[in-house]
């Protein structure tokens, strides 16, 4: 139980520190892979929850990892998006709404594969857990400007 009110204490200072400095703090900001903000909502509260999560650059699309660190269990933003797909995104200062997709099959494959070639710690997670990673295609659709800082 303190371990998870510890890992919750983490994630709320790391989303302020990456939104009150427009991704300065917070982000590896490397060109293959960095961290973003996802807000979904919650599908028993109905409130917005902000996670920081790792992703990519893909075509015309964001990919984000269902890893929760190699848990057996998806992380609970991954559940709030399969219910509801709206959702906001930040990539430093820029926010923007978009819409979430599991990525499936073949496509699923290659782009864990490469995942892996630019992000290895993943390989890790993959070992740790019995179910499946998800990987999330986040589709922009609307920009909202950028974040006031």
């Amino acid at each position: 139980m303190l371990m998870k009110q510890l890992w919750k204490m983490f994630v709320a200072v790391h989303v302020f520190l990456y939104r009150s400095t427009g991704g300065r703090i917070g982000n590896f900001n490397r060109e293959q892979f960095g961290i973003l903000l996802l807000t979904t909502i919650g599908k028993k509260t109905g409130k917005s929850r902000t996670s920081t999560l790792g992703y990519f650059p893909e075509d015309s699309y964001y990919v984000v990892i269902a890893s929760n660190a190699g848990m057996d269990y998806h992380p609970s933003w991954y559940s709030n998006l399969k219910r509801n797909p709206q959702v906001e995104i930040q990539i430093n200062n820029n926010r923007m709404r978009a819409r979430a997709e599991a990525v499936t099959g073949a496509e699923r494959e290659r782009l864990w594969a490469k995942l892996k070639t630019i992000a290895p710690n993943y390989a890790n997670y993959e070992k740790r857990t019995t179910r499946e990673i998800p990987l999330v295609a986040l589709y922009p659709e609307e920009e909202l400007g950028k974040n006031k800082i």
